[in-house]
C-alpha cells in the first residue's frame, strides 16, 4: 500500500490551501487532486480519447486538448452524464495516486481532494484530515474572497457533502474557524502525530 497517507479535504473556503501550504513547508509530499485530474485527461491519454468517443469530438479543442467549459455544460446538473465521466477518469485518477504513493519515501505524504468524500476516494489513503470551518464563516469568506452573492456562495456550499457528513467521515479535524485556533500550531502537532505512525509502519 506504499507509505501512510493523509487524505485533506475540506468544504469551499474552509482554508485547506492554507493548511496544504503549512504541511508543505514542513516538507510533506502532497499531490492536488486539482493537478491529477488534468494530468489524466492531458493527451494523448486513453481518458482523453474515451471522453472523445463517449461525448464527441467537439469535447476536443483544435489542439487536442480537453474543452473543459464545453464538458462542464454537457455534466453540470445532469447526474447521469457526471456519471459517465467519472465513470471514465476515477479509475485513472485512483491509478496515478496509486503509483505517487507507491514512489513516496517520505514517513507520510498527502493526497488533498476538495471532493475525496463525495467522490468516494477515501479508500485511497489511511487517514481523512478534515479542515473544518462552521457554514457562517464559509459564506462570510466566499463573499468577501470572491465577492459571490450570499445566494450563490449558499448554492456553492451546498453543492458538496454537509459539514455533517465530512466531520462523520474524518480521523482528524483542524478548526479553521477564526485566527483564535493556529491553524500552523494544529499542523505541528499532526505532523509529529504522523510522522511517528509513519515511521512505525
Amino acid at each position: 500500500m506504499g507509505v501512510l497517507t493523509i487524505g485533506l479535504t475540506g468544504g469551499i473556503a474552509s482554508g485547506k490551501s492554507h493548511v496544504a501550504k503549512a504541511f508543505i513547508a514542513l516538507g510533506v509530499p502532497l499531490l492536488e487532486a486539482d493537478d491529477v485530474a488534468r494530468e489524466v485527461v492531458a493527451p494523448p491519454s486513453p481518458a482523453l480519447a474515451e471522453i472523445a468517443d463517449t461525448f464527441g469530438a467537439q469535447m476536443l479543442n483544435g489542439d487536442g486538448t480537453l474543452d473543459r467549459r464545453a464538458l462542464r455544460e454537457v455534466v453540470f446538473g445532469d447526474p447521469a452524464q457526471l456519471k459517465k465521466l467519472e465513470a471514465i477518469t476515477h479509475p485513472a485518477i485512483r491509478r496515478r495516486v496509486a503509483e505517487w504513493r507507491a514512489a513516496q519515501t517520505a514517513p507520510y505524504c498527502i493526497y488533498s481532494a476538495a471532493i475525496l468524500i463525495e467522490a468516494g476516494m477515501t479508500a485511497l489513503v489511511d487517514r481523512v484530515l478534515l479542515v473544518d470551518a462552521p457554514e457562517d464563516v464559509q459564506l462570510r469568506r466566499l463573499t468577501a474572497r470572491d465577492a459571490a452573492s450570499e445566494t450563490l456562495a449558499r448554492q456553492m456550499i451546498a453543492a458538496q457533502a454537509s459539514r455533517e457528513r465530512r466531520l462523520d467521515a474524518a480521523d482528524d479535524v483542524i478548526d479553521n474557524r477564526d485566527e483564535k485556533f493556529s491553524v500552523e500550531a494544529q499542523v505541528a502537532r499532526l505532523h509529529a502525530q504522523y510522522m511517528r505512525s509513519g515511521q512505525s509502519i
